[in-house]
Protein backbone atom coordinates (compact mmCIF):
# COMPACT_ATOMS: atom_id res chain seq x y z
CA UNK A 1 0.00 0.00 0.00
CA UNK A 2 1.51 3.18 -1.23
CA UNK A 3 0.25 5.38 1.79
CA UNK A 4 1.83 3.45 4.23
CA UNK A 5 4.76 3.26 2.16
CA UNK A 6 5.37 6.52 1.84
CA UNK A 7 4.44 7.68 5.46
CA UNK A 8 7.14 4.93 6.94
CA UNK A 9 9.78 6.13 4.53
CA UNK A 10 9.45 9.98 5.24
CA UNK A 11 8.73 8.30 8.81
CA UNK A 12 12.59 6.90 8.68
CA UNK A 13 13.84 10.10 6.93
CA UNK A 14 12.36 12.27 9.92
CA UNK A 15 13.78 9.96 12.91
CA UNK A 16 17.23 9.21 11.56
CA UNK A 17 18.24 13.04 10.31
CA UNK A 18 19.68 15.28 12.10
CA UNK A 19 20.23 19.08 11.25
CA UNK A 20 16.79 20.00 9.89
CA UNK A 21 16.20 19.62 6.50
CA UNK A 22 19.34 19.93 5.00
CA UNK A 23 20.38 17.37 6.84
CA UNK A 24 17.77 15.55 5.86
CA UNK A 25 18.46 15.46 1.87
CA UNK A 26 21.41 12.68 1.46
CA UNK A 27 19.05 10.09 3.20
CA UNK A 28 15.41 11.41 1.20
CA UNK A 29 17.64 11.63 -1.54
CA UNK A 30 18.67 7.73 -1.47
CA UNK A 31 15.54 7.08 0.02
CA UNK A 32 13.34 8.48 -2.69
CA UNK A 33 15.73 7.08 -5.84
CA UNK A 34 15.58 4.00 -4.25
CA UNK A 35 11.84 3.42 -4.38
CA UNK A 36 12.04 5.49 -7.70
CA UNK A 37 9.82 8.00 -6.91
CA UNK A 38 12.49 10.14 -8.46
CA UNK A 39 15.27 10.13 -10.27
CA UNK A 40 18.76 12.00 -8.92
CA UNK A 41 18.25 14.64 -11.49
CA UNK A 42 14.85 15.00 -10.72
CA UNK A 43 15.21 15.05 -6.68
CA UNK A 44 18.44 18.10 -7.23
CA UNK A 45 15.84 20.08 -9.36
CA UNK A 46 13.53 20.12 -6.79
CA UNK A 47 15.49 20.96 -4.34
CA UNK A 48 16.36 23.85 -6.25
CA UNK A 49 12.34 24.81 -7.05
CA UNK A 50 11.75 23.85 -3.37
CA UNK A 51 14.33 26.42 -1.84
CA UNK A 52 12.40 28.81 -3.90
CA UNK A 53 9.61 28.53 -1.98
CA UNK A 54 8.07 28.81 1.16
CA UNK A 55 8.23 26.48 4.38
CA UNK A 56 10.54 24.26 5.62
CA UNK A 57 12.61 22.21 2.38
CA UNK A 58 12.11 18.74 4.08
CA UNK A 59 7.80 19.23 4.33
CA UNK A 60 7.92 20.96 0.97
CA UNK A 61 9.95 17.82 -0.46
CA UNK A 62 7.58 15.22 1.57
CA UNK A 63 4.48 17.20 0.36
CA UNK A 64 5.29 17.24 -3.45
CA UNK A 65 6.89 13.45 -3.58
CA UNK A 66 3.43 12.22 -1.68
CA UNK A 67 1.22 14.11 -3.77
CA UNK A 68 2.86 13.31 -6.87
CA UNK A 69 3.02 9.56 -6.17
CA UNK A 70 -0.52 8.79 -3.98
CA UNK A 71 -2.35 13.02 -4.24
CA UNK A 72 -4.04 14.80 -1.58
CA UNK A 73 -3.90 11.33 1.03
CA UNK A 74 -0.39 10.40 -0.40
CA UNK A 75 0.97 14.30 0.51
CA UNK A 76 -0.29 13.80 4.27
CA UNK A 77 1.02 10.51 4.55
CA UNK A 78 4.71 11.40 3.81
CA UNK A 79 4.33 15.19 5.68
CA UNK A 80 3.12 13.63 8.69
CA UNK A 81 6.16 10.98 8.21
CA UNK A 82 8.60 13.42 8.13
CA UNK A 83 7.01 15.57 11.26
CA UNK A 84 6.48 13.03 13.21
CA UNK A 85 9.71 12.99 14.88
CA UNK A 86 10.26 16.07 15.32
CA UNK A 87 7.10 16.94 17.17
CA UNK A 88 7.24 13.95 19.61
CA UNK A 89 10.63 14.40 20.63
CA UNK A 90 9.88 18.26 20.98
CA UNK A 91 6.50 17.03 23.50
CA UNK A 92 8.81 14.85 25.40
CA UNK A 93 11.36 17.08 25.76
CA UNK A 94 8.95 20.07 27.04
CA UNK A 95 7.20 17.63 29.17
CA UNK A 96 9.55 15.08 30.82
CA UNK A 97 12.92 16.86 30.32
CA UNK A 98 12.39 20.37 31.45
CA UNK A 99 14.81 20.65 34.58
CA UNK A 100 17.02 18.34 33.03
CA UNK A 101 17.85 21.54 30.68
CA UNK A 102 19.31 23.22 33.09
CA UNK A 103 22.03 20.69 33.90
CA UNK A 104 25.50 20.88 33.11
CA UNK A 105 25.97 18.22 31.48
CA UNK A 106 22.96 18.02 29.21
CA UNK A 107 23.86 21.74 28.21
CA UNK A 108 27.41 20.83 27.56
CA UNK A 109 25.70 17.84 24.90
CA UNK A 110 23.66 20.18 23.76
CA UNK A 111 26.62 22.74 22.58
CA UNK A 112 28.83 20.04 21.57
CA UNK A 113 25.97 18.71 18.92
CA UNK A 114 25.70 22.85 17.56
CA UNK A 115 29.11 22.64 15.36
CA UNK A 116 28.19 18.90 13.98
CA UNK A 117 24.74 20.11 13.02
CA UNK A 118 26.76 23.22 11.11
CA UNK A 119 29.31 20.92 9.60
CA UNK A 120 25.96 18.43 8.24
CA UNK A 121 25.13 22.11 6.90
CA UNK A 122 27.66 22.69 5.15
CA UNK A 123 28.57 19.42 4.25
CA UNK A 124 24.98 19.36 2.23
CA UNK A 125 25.86 22.48 0.94
CA UNK A 126 29.32 21.36 -0.71
CA UNK A 127 27.32 18.29 -2.24
CA UNK A 128 24.57 20.36 -3.53
CA UNK A 129 27.00 22.24 -5.65
CA UNK A 130 28.90 19.28 -6.60
CA UNK A 131 25.85 17.41 -7.59
CA UNK A 132 24.82 20.34 -9.47
CA UNK A 133 27.91 21.41 -11.94
CA UNK A 134 28.80 17.32 -11.49
CA UNK A 135 25.82 15.19 -11.28
CA UNK A 136 27.30 11.74 -12.12
CA UNK A 137 30.17 12.30 -8.93
CA UNK A 138 28.96 9.31 -6.88
CA UNK A 139 30.67 7.47 -9.47
CA UNK A 140 33.71 10.09 -10.32
CA UNK A 141 32.92 10.25 -13.93
CA UNK A 142 33.23 13.82 -15.90
CA UNK A 143 29.97 12.32 -17.68
CA UNK A 144 27.12 15.28 -18.42
CA UNK A 145 29.76 17.89 -16.62
CA UNK A 146 28.01 21.31 -17.09
CA UNK A 147 30.11 23.74 -17.46
CA UNK A 148 27.67 26.34 -17.53
CA UNK A 149 26.10 25.04 -14.25
CA UNK A 150 29.42 25.76 -12.59
CA UNK A 151 29.95 29.28 -14.19
CA UNK A 152 26.69 30.17 -12.85
CA UNK A 153 27.54 28.45 -9.39
CA UNK A 154 30.78 30.32 -9.00
CA UNK A 155 29.12 33.44 -10.27
CA UNK A 156 26.00 33.61 -7.34
CA UNK A 157 29.22 31.99 -5.05
CA UNK A 158 30.85 35.40 -6.21
CA UNK A 159 28.20 37.48 -6.04
CA UNK A 160 26.84 36.11 -2.81
CA UNK A 161 30.65 36.99 -1.45
CA UNK A 162 31.46 39.89 -3.09
CA UNK A 163 27.79 41.87 -1.48
CA UNK A 164 29.08 40.40 1.75
CA UNK A 165 32.84 42.19 1.73
CA UNK A 166 31.89 45.44 -0.72
CA UNK A 167 28.53 46.06 2.11
CA UNK A 168 29.29 44.44 4.84
CA UNK A 169 25.91 42.75 5.61
CA UNK A 170 23.61 39.87 4.68
CA UNK A 171 22.57 39.51 1.00
CA UNK A 172 18.63 39.11 0.87
CA UNK A 173 18.26 34.99 -0.86
CA UNK A 174 15.52 36.82 -2.84
CA UNK A 175 18.27 38.97 -4.87
CA UNK A 176 20.52 36.05 -5.34
CA UNK A 177 17.90 33.82 -6.25
CA UNK A 178 16.45 36.16 -8.87
CA UNK A 179 20.17 36.95 -10.27
CA UNK A 180 20.83 33.27 -10.72
CA UNK A 181 17.67 32.57 -12.42
CA UNK A 182 18.40 35.81 -14.62
CA UNK A 183 21.90 33.94 -15.60
CA UNK A 184 20.84 30.86 -15.69
CA UNK A 185 18.08 32.32 -18.16
CA UNK A 186 20.85 34.06 -20.29
CA UNK A 187 23.52 31.30 -20.11
CA UNK A 188 21.24 28.00 -21.20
Amino acid sequence: MIYLELFITFLKIGLFSFGGGYGMLPLMEQEVVAHSWMTSADFLNFVAVSESTPGPIAVNMATFIGSSKAGIFGAACSTIGVILPSIVIILLIVAVFKNFLKSKIVSSALSGVKPVIVGLIFVTGVWLGLKNVLPDIANFSAEGFSPIALVITASAAAVFVGYKLIFKKKMSPILLIVFSAALGMILF
